[in-house]
């Protein structure tokens, strides 16, 4: 069986608890029937209490939980949060005994990772660390490998976060040992002479018009433009359908990426067109390929991030190797060029393009204007030897109308 659970914390030997996602609601109802029961606070009057003990426990967030006794201190007794996992030393005057609730089971599973042994045969502190931090509260995919023998026992899984397996990576990172094999291929780091490729998107069909945004602007004439399904996904076409659920896809394996970056290993090979993982000025990372070497003392790449269509000259040290899963999506922003009007002959600007040099500036901010921050729609024309198309602004009409009412451009036959 297979499914998305929320990861609601890991115990000090390395359990994981999850949630399913399928439980929730019943959880959400659970917790807000618990809340009209108990109000105020814990029992005030001497009580003993015993290991196994069920109770309610009013946590730091002043929510009362489900929980049971663990350990009895003194004053200060160790529960478990049954529905969350998580144990925590707590005065007595917090919590209150009740048998109410006691036939609901657990509504949080602990698991183990499937064939994985820890290094020293249980998980160092420093390793439950890295996976609390890592997915504490994080929606991931579960794979039911195995049952326990006992009905209170864990589950053994396979868990894998952003496409990628827990276990391989855990490994990767020397923490554990895979014992059926998983290794850094599976992890899926691009390495030595492999020469992959990302995959280019579907266009939809010629003539059909479709919701876009420009992700970037190179000329009045060329740009990147991604599909836009944001609006209606039921008016959308199977093309854009799939292009959403690539897009949201990818984000969340990014967002993945972005959290065990720093693990992946800088690149050590730059030849042109290799995918790989690059730093933005917002501090985040993205997918992008290698084009050339700009500087060799230091070395600086330049870059282009396939997404969005814009580029960076970044060092080596904001480069980093993509694992393969990533390359499973296609490029979100297509290259295009805009049809039916050509640079204005009598443009009396002076101010050019540097590499675009038929283009004035003011052309290329009027352009910005009528596309950035918009919500646009375009038809393909062609897809060979270059994607042309029609782009239409908010007002239906094309947008290049505006650069030749301005004297920037002039229609092409």
């Amino acid at each position: 069986k297979v499914f998305q659970a929320v990861v609601s914390c890991i115990g000090s030997d390395g359990t994981i608890y999850i949630i399913p996602k399928s439980f929730e609601t019943a959880l959400n109802k659970l917790m807000a029937e618990i809340q009209n029961t108990f109000k105020g606070l814990g029992l005030l009057i001497p009580y003993c209490w015993k290991k196994g003990e069920a109770c309610v426990v009013r946590g730091s967030d002043t929510v009362w939980y489900r929980a049971k006794i663990v350990e009895v201190s003194g004053s200060i007794l160790r529960v478990q949060y049954v529905d969350h996992g998580y144990v925590e030393s707590i005065p007595q005057c917090h919590l209150y005994p009740t048998t109410f609730y006691t036939g609901i089971p657990p509504l949080c599973i602990p698991c183990q990772l499937y064939k994985t042994l820890p290094i020293g045969n249980f998980w160092q502190q420093e390793a439950v660390d890295y996976l609390q931090e890592l997915l504490k509260n994080e929606e991931v995919e579960v794979h039911v490998e195995e049952l326990p023998d006992n009905p209170c026992g864990k589950l053994s899984i396979s868990l894998y976060f952003g496409g990628m397996s827990l276990s391989s990576f855990m490994a990767y990172q020397k923490y554990c040992v895979a014992e059926d094999g998983q290794d850094i291929q599976k992890l899926g780091l691009l390495e030595g002479d492999l020469s992959p490729s990302y995959l280019p998107q579907t266009l939809p069909v010629l003539g059909e018009i479709f919701p876009v945004t420009v992700t970037h602007v190179v000329s009045p004439k060329e740009m990147y433009i991604c599909f836009d399904s944001s609006g209606n996904l039921k008016k959308c076409s199977a093309t854009e359908r799939a292009a959403s659920h690539d897009s949201e896809s990818l984000n969340k394996a990014l967002k993945w990426c972005n959290k065990i970056v720093k693990t992946l290993p800088h690149l050590t090979n730059f030849k042109k067109e290799l995918p790989c993982l690059a730093e933005y000025v917002d501090g985040l990372w993205y997918r992008a390929k290698l084009l050339s070497i700009t500087q060799l003392v230091p070395v600086q790449i330049l870059v282009q991030f396939v997404d969005y269509g814009t580029y960076l000259v970044a060092p080596t040290s904001r480069l980093r190797h993509i694992p393969c899963h990533l390359l499973k999506y296609p490029v979100q922003a297509v290259r295009v060029l805009l049809a039916g009007f050509r640079p204005a002959s009598d443009d009396k600007n002076v101010e050019r393009i540097p590499y675009c040099p038929e283009w004035s500036l003011k052309a290329l901010w009027t352009m910005l204007d009528c596309v950035e921050g918009k919500h646009l729609s375009a038809s393909i024309h062609t897809v060979s030897p270059e994607v042309t198309i029609s782009l239409y602004g908010d007002d239906k009409n094309l947008v290049h109308l505006k650069l030749i009412e301005m004297g920037l451009a002039e229609l092409d036959d």
